[in-house]
């Protein structure tokens, strides 16, 4: 169960970034995660609304409908929606987190720790020189956490 809740977490953020494959905003979801500015405090509660998101969403009854209705929408209907979702933005509001924050700021958080681990040269990882520098000095703290946020997603 664990693994398929990562998996829907990432389908969810991959869409979510808006840039899944295909997506004609992929060019706008590209420079939003390379705007984004990471910070210790911004990735902590990142991480931490982790699993809170994801056990929210696998909660719903609908949620591969959610997923395939999400994979037709501009990343601004995805945002209006998170933002229209009273639990979903009550999670977030307990992390000190906008539904922007959320849905640009975790794939910025993953594609930084990518690159910092050495997936700089893939083209799918988009990463501001900032975030990378910002992951490669915290890459020993996040990098666990991260990866806890991850598995812990099921539970």
């Amino acid at each position: 169960m664990r693994n398929f809740a990562a998996f829907l977490v990432l389908v969810f953020l991959g869409l979510a970034s808006g840039l899944a494959g295909g997506q004609p905003s992929q060019g706008a979801g590209r420079q939003a995660i390379l705007d984004y500015q990471l910070t210790e405090a911004k990735a902590n509660h990142l991480i931490a609304a982790i699993p809170q998101m994801t056990k929210y969403l696998m909660s719903l009854p609908d949620v591969r409908e959610r997923l395939a209705r999400s994979a037709k929408m501009t990343p601004a209907e995805r945002l209006a929606q998170l933002e229209n979702d009273p639990a979903a933005m009550a999670i977030l509001k307990q992390h000190e987190l906008s539904a922007r924050d959320y849905m640009v700021g975790v794939p910025t958080l993953r594609m930084a720790l990518m690159a910092a681990q050495g997936a700089a040269d893939s083209p799918n990882v988009v990463a501001s020189p900032a975030n990378v520098a910002f992951a490669n000095a915290n890459l020993a703290q996040l990098k666990p956490k991260l990866d806890a946020a991850d598995g812990g997603a099921g539970k």
